[in-house]
């Protein structure tokens, strides 16, 4: 099987230097002779002035940051070269366990699986070995958001990281985690799955527009609610992975549509947009939750070709434990009425199948 990797774990944003050719104007001498009846003589040229005649050289302006010929420092910003250098020095920091290079803003606003935690102690501290990441940038909205897959057999993760960046620092982190115990996980699986699935960028004519993968998350979301399927722009064929659980069968007729449940409401919704990678974030919650609960904590992540649904990854903190078969409500909480039911259909869960 050919495997194709979501990307380096480290994109990095090289210094470009950039050198600006100079032009000389063309000299009298250069141009076409004109043609004249009456002989000319040219004057003998003029010594040139000496130093002293010609008075101290004029200083050299200094280049302005950006200008031809000067050497710009890799920086973050809501640029998308700057949004993948905040994602290089994620990566980086969390290769390390220490998140003391990180450009973190006054007052960070961070989260771990949809509670507010200390970013000093928490999952980004814990030095890891990312095996794959893919990441999207969003410079309408100045985010990104990162899937890794870490296949440590003692400490195994897939996980996702939403970041905004304000001007140059970051501003907040939203992780959600998924590891042993969790609801259908299994990260030889994520990972075997995902090898050979393309989320390259998208040649730039054929594109899809901000608003049309916005729509496409939406509708795909919209649908669990009362199973009403006819506005997602289902593509064939398409792949599914949740948690370790794949729904294709090297078909050209896989579909993302078969099993869609009904009765659960996909509530919380924000959004990471990249139509570089024709690819849209949901992050959200699996259930608008109750009076104990505020539904479980999940990403959708969409690829989309030609306006039509390719690949979609879900990560869901549940655990295992707490999910009873299609009728338990998150949190562990009693079956209740539009309780959420297996990911990948009212008849169970998405089951491995080879590929």
């Amino acid at each position: 099987m050919k495997r194709i990797h979501f990307s380096n774990a480290g994109l990095v944003l090289g210094a470009a230097l950039l050198v600006a050719g100079c032009q000389t104007a063309p000299r009298e001498s250069d141009a076409a002779p004109v043609a004249t009846s009456v002989q000319t003589f040219a004057a003998a040229p003029a010594a040139p002035a000496s130093p002293a005649a010609r008075g101290p050289a004029a200083p050299q302006a200094a280049r302005p940051p950006g200008a031809p010929g000067a050497t710009q420092k890799p920086m973050v910003s809501c640029q998308r070269g700057g949004l993948q250098y905040a994602v290089k020095l994620y990566l980086a920091a969390q290769a390390k366990g220490d998140i003391s290079q990180l450009p973190l803003a006054t007052g960070l606003g961070y989260w771990e699986d949809r509670e507010p935690k200390d970013v000093k102690t928490g999952f980004l501290t814990r030095p890891m070995v990312v095996d794959k990441s893919l990441s999207l940038y969003d410079d309408q909205s100045c985010q990104t958001y990162t899937e890794i897959i870490v296949s440590n057999p003692a400490a195994p993760y897939v996980a996702g990281v939403r970041m905004r960046v304000n001007h140059d620092k970051i501003a907040e982190i939203e992780v959600i985690t998924t590891t042993t115990g969790d609801w259908g996980f299994n990260v030889d699986n994520f990972m075997k799955y995902s090898a050979d699935q393309d989320w390259s960028p998208i040649p730039a004519d054929r594109r899809d527009s901000y608003g049309t993968l916005l729509n496409a998350a939406n509708a795909y979301l919209d649908a669990f609610l009362e199973a009403k399927i006819d506005l997602v722009p289902w593509g064939y064929p398409c792949e599914r992975i949740e948690g370790g659980m794949f729904t294709g069968r090297n078909s050209a007729q896989d579909t993302c549509e078969a099993g869609v449940p009904s009765g659960v409401n996909i509530a919380n919704r924000h959004f990471v947009v990249d139509t570089v990678l024709g690819s849209v974030v949901a992050w959200c919650t699996f259930g608008a939750g109750g009076a104990t609960s505020s539904g479980a904590p999940d990403a959708h992540m969409f690829r989309l070709e030609n306006g039509k649904l390719r690949y979609v990854h879900t990560i869901t903190h549940l655990k295992q434990s707490n999910f009873r078969g299609g009728g338990g409500a998150p949190g562990g909480g009693p079956p209740a009425a539009g309780a959420r039911p297996a990911p990948g259909g009212t008849q169970g869960p998405a089951q491995p199948q080879p590929k």
